[in-house]
């Protein structure tokens, strides 16, 4: 059982985490721009939910398990009454949430998280119909920085756990291949899948870049648009599917 507490403390001190998850965010609201996304549901929020970034939404639901986190968008969310914040896991809040007609359901970074990622996927595909898009985005593990790592001698396979992810309590490291096999598996047909945000180094090595002003901000934008060249070394995996039937 994964120790919430401990995540939620862990988060805060991860290095570079802040840099990288603008950057998913990034994407996914240039996505929910292209694909449209008026009632969204929002799963595992974090440190900082999506209505703070993303104003074109007509009612918004987020799912946080973590106490902290769950009050962090409670205290954001305030008095608007077209988001709701509830705390728990999919699994358990699902069947309440049935009778809701989703556009949008958001798994971002969370599905290499969850022990069991196949009954996290079964819960989302209940509040799916054929219109609903499903987004999820986890670490790649033939990101530029771990095959350097395999090249080095460092790990001895890309799906090999980092330190970091051991820390983090992550059950799970996928390849676009295995991402997108795990959703088949689920019900899902994937629509679009990819990577993005060409990360060279670890995350500390990164923030110590970023410490030392040589990792400006013209750089990090620059390796955000180099995944269109490397389109399967970006250190971030997307996919967008819906409910096959």
């Amino acid at each position: 059982m994964r120790d919430l507490d401990r995540y939620q403390l862990d988060y805060g001190e991860l290095p570079f985490e802040d840099i990288q998850a603008a950057y998913r965010r990034r994407h996914l609201l240039e996505s929910l721009a292209n694909h449209g996304g008026m009632r969204v549901l929002e799963v595992g929020c974090g440190a900082e939910a999506l209505f703070l970034h993303y104003a074109g939404f007509e009612s918004m639901h987020v799912i946080e398990p973590a106490e902290h986190f769950h009050a962090m968008a409670l205290s954001a969310a305030g008095a608007n009454a077209a988001i709701r914040v509830l705390r728990g896991t999919l699994e358990q809040l699902a069947p309440n949430l049935a009778n809701h007609d989703f556009d949008c359901v958001l798994l971002s970074s969370l599905l290499h998280e969850v022990p069991d990622p196949a009954a996290l996927l079964t819960a989302a595909r209940t509040l799916c119909n054929r219109g609903t898009r499903l987004h999820v985005y986890v670490p790649n593990a033939r990101s530029f920085h771990r095959l350097l790592a395999l090249e080095m001698g460092l790990i001895k396979d890309v799906f090999e756990k980092s330190a970091t992810q051991q820390r983090m309590q992550q059950a799970a490291t996928y390849d676009r291949d295995t991402l997108e096999t795990r959703l088949k598996a689920a019900g899902f047909d994937v629509l679009e899948s990819g990577s993005f945000f060409i990360k060279p180094f670890t995350h500390a090595q990164m923030a110590i870049l970023r410490e030392q002003g040589l990792l400006t901000d013209a750089m990090l934008d620059g390796l955000y648009k180099l995944g269109r060249h490397l389109p399967d070394a970006g250190s971030e995996l997307y996919a967008i599917a819906r409910r096959s039937d």
